[in-house]
């Protein structure tokens, strides 16, 4: 199933799924992961990451975590890159545009670089449950320059 929004790919282990909000008259509610999905594997912290209008956060990987992504409000433009040796899919890019107008899932599997850019008029709040906690002393996180790297991709505004 094809699902919208989604650019590029794929990249080996990424997996993108539609997530259904159920409204009623209060309001709506929206189930991001359970311990029951297929796709689940274990249970690390939970946060919230907040990135401003045009703002980009990126990249980074991680060597032992998979993140599980879930834009809640606003809406991003969320950039993956295959740079992972031996990885059958090496050298592929992914970009997928998610939040409030096309709610997904992103499992973003270790290795795989990875970030976000705010789109749009308003803040970008990126809720994500890794399966590894964040340790402060010696933390899972390896980052990249946004701009000045060897990755093929451009955060720019693509106009046309």
């Amino acid at each position: 199933m094809a699902v919208i929004g989604v650019k590029g790919g794929p990249i080996d282990g990424v997996k993108v799924k539609p997530l259904r909000l159920i409204p009623d008259e209060r309001g709506w509610l929206m189930e991001i992961l359970r311990s029951d999905d297929e796709d689940y594997q274990e249970f690390g912290q939970t946060y919230v990451t907040v990135a401003y209008p045009g703002v980009v956060k990126a990249w980074h990987y991680h060597k032992k975590q998979t993140d599980h992504f879930a834009v809640v409000a606003g809406m991003a433009k969320v950039a993956l890159y295959d740079g992972r040796d031996g990885s059958p899919t090496k050298g592929a890019v992914m970009e997928i545009f998610t939040g409030e107008r096309n709610p997904l899932l992103i499992i973003i599997p270790p290795g795989v670089m990875h970030g976000f850019k705010a789109i749009g008029g308003a803040p970008a709040y990126l809720i994500n449950v890794p399966t590894e906690l964040y340790v402060y002393d010696d933390p899972d996180e390896h980052r990249v320059d946004p701009h000045d790297n060897d990755i093929p991709y451009d955060w720019n505004l693509e106009e046309g």
